[in-house]
């Protein structure tokens, strides 16, 4: 199981409202793999693919392909405000940071970043 924070909810909410795409969902999708571990990333889109996992949560639709999905088990997907840091992060499951921890993060523009 994914878990998803009700704040990450309400700020995927808030930004596809922004985008002008009230009602679309985000996909979480295996990015690649560096010295620091699998990547991942996430986008917006409309529509799940033939072989995505459905998360729903509080009106937010996440999408996730089978693949990517095993590889996120046990992972909680947030979001944070610390001081400067500002985005969505990953934690636990297979995601991973250069620095170390299990942890992935990206902005609140969505995609991917490595430490």
């Amino acid at each position: 199981m994914i878990e998803i924070t009700d704040i990450a909810v309400e700020k995927a909410k808030e930004i596809l409202v922004e985008e002008g795409k009230s009602g679309w969902g985000l996909r979480f999708y295996t990015a690649g793999s560096s010295c620091c571990g699998p990547s991942y990333g996430i986008d917006i889109v409309e529509q799940p693919t033939g072989d995505d996992q459905i998360i729903e949560k509080n009106g937010l639709r996440v999408f996730v392909d089978s693949a990517t999905y095993e590889k996120l088990e046990g992972m909680k997907f947030d979001y944070v405000q610390e001081g400067e840091r500002e985005g969505f992060v990953m934690t636990g499951g297979q995601a991973s940071s250069c620095g170390g921890g299990k942890e992935s993060s990206c902005g609140p523009g969505c995609g991917s970043s490595c430490g």
